[in-house]
């Protein structure tokens, strides 16, 4: 934190997580409430929201491998914010529609996978791959802040000028994110264009990397399963608050503030567990102890009962943190400087490509079943999900050996070749 560059992330990635969380319950309550949507257009809605993944989830990779880093950060945020402006203004105009929800789910989700990949890239080169567990756990804390604070202000808001008009504040919070990250100096050498094949070679040499390493391979299986699942039950889990337990946007803000606390809690324990119970185990046991309590939102009655429910939601949240700080940071030293773009394109393609089935199959499943039964089947698929990693080297793989980056940079053919070396900008 006393690094100048770090703390210009950190607080662009406070601000720019607020205004994620802020349309992660504003963007499908325009869906519900403001536009009447059914469970299956709700449903589809968060398949364009995830769909960015599965369309260019590994030209992205390759893509941010040779630009900067730091400008595809800067470029994705300040181009998501003018994408939102876009809500409120045709709501303002009468033109908004369902299909116009569907066309800023699916552009501000393809700009989101560009961000990610150059975020979870840029990260080792900023802090250096000895502290990464401890950034991770840093950047993590935040977020879980915004998790909190974010719903929390997004539910009366959405109660006091609609949800439309509740996405300027999201815009304005990426915009400001992307102007404090243009403060960060460290910048990377650019890669220059002789130094890369053809596209399709650089793709084939990150898919090959990735599904080849026996950690990778499960840590990526693992998240498949897990986010199939996840966005199954988040499709139906507003749908179920609003309509089946009565909660209007305050209480829903509320318990997703819940999940938010459940989330600052896990990473602020993320670096000791991982230490203590060691880097693998605990990437399989985080969620083998703490998905099951996810059963309790759909036993829930309004009362008592819902109160349970939503620490069973926060539980979650703890166990998703501490998996994914210890199972980054794991992804990050397993892999050679000139493959982190693609290595992070290729697992966000593995284990998100599923994502739009997942909505379409959860909005299905509660037009058929009902929203409840969907929980159901949310929670019992994201419990099943620690078992690729149960199954794999990570069992019993307490740490990382200092070596292994350079170890995986020879397997992969590329001990040849320069990689990005840091400048100052």
């Amino acid at each position: 934190m006393r690094d100048p560059d770090f703390g210009r992330l950190f607080a662009a990635t406070a601000i720019g997580q607020l205004g994620d969380r802020i349309i992660f319950l504003a963007l499908p309550l325009v869906a519900i409430v403001a536009l009447h949507a059914d469970e299956f257009r709700v449903g589809l809605l968060t398949a364009m929201t995830t769909a960015g993944s599965l369309l260019v989830g590994l030209p992205a990779g390759a893509w941010v491998d040779r630009m900067r880093k730091r400008s595809v950060m800067v470029g994705t945020d300040l181009v998501r914010a003018l994408v939102l402006l876009t809500v409120p203004t045709a709501w303002w105009a009468g033109l908004l529609t369902i299909w116009w929800l569907y066309a800023v789910a699916l552009v501000h989700g393809v700009l989101t996978v560009f961000f990610d990949v150059a975020y979870v890239s840029y990260l080792p080169h900023l802090v250096g791959r000895g502290t990464l567990v401890e950034g991770n756990s840093k950047l993590s804390a935040v977020r879980s802040v915004t998790s909190i604070s974010g719903p929390a202000l997004a539910g009366p808001l959405v109660g006091l000028v609609g949800a439309p008009a509740t996405l300027l504040a999201s815009s304005a919070a990426m915009a400001a994110s992307g102007l404090l990250a243009t403060g960060i100096r460290k910048r990377e050498r650019k890669p220059e264009a002789s130094e890369h094949p053809p596209l399709r070679r650089d793709i084939k040499e990150g898919l090959k990397f990735v599904l080849g390493h026996p950690v990778l391979r499960a840590t990526i299986l693992g998240d498949a399963i897990f986010n199939l699942f996840l966005v199954m039950y988040q499709a139906m889990l507003l749908v179920f608050l609003e309509r089946e337990i009565g909660l209007g946007s305050y209480g829903i803000g509320l318990v997703l503030s819940g999940m938010g606390c459940g989330a600052l809690l896990g990473a602020l324990l993320a670096t000791r567990l991982s230490e203590r119970v060691g880097q693998g185990p605990v990437i399989w046991l985080a969620p083998l102890v703490t998905c099951p309590t996810t059963a309790l939102m759909p036993l829930a009655r309004p009362g008592w009962s819902l109160c349970v429910a939503a620490a069973g939601l926060a539980a979650l949240s703890l166990g998703g943190v501490v998996r994914v700080v210890a199972q980054s940071s794991l992804q990050q030293g397993l892999t050679p400087d000139r493959l982190l773009g693609r290595m992070s394109a290729t697992a966000r393609f593995v284990s998100w490509g599923g994502l739009p089935l997942g909505g379409v199959l959860g909005g299905a499943s509660g037009a058929v079943f009902g929203a409840r039964a969907t929980l159901g089947i949310g929670a019992v698929g994201m419990t099943l999900s620690m078992l690729p990693c149960f199954l794999s080297p990570l069992r019993t793989l307490r740490e990382l050996p200092d070596d292994e980056a350079t170890d995986a940079d020879r397997r992969a053919g590329g001990s040849h070749r320069p990689s990005a070396s840091p400048a100052s900008g």
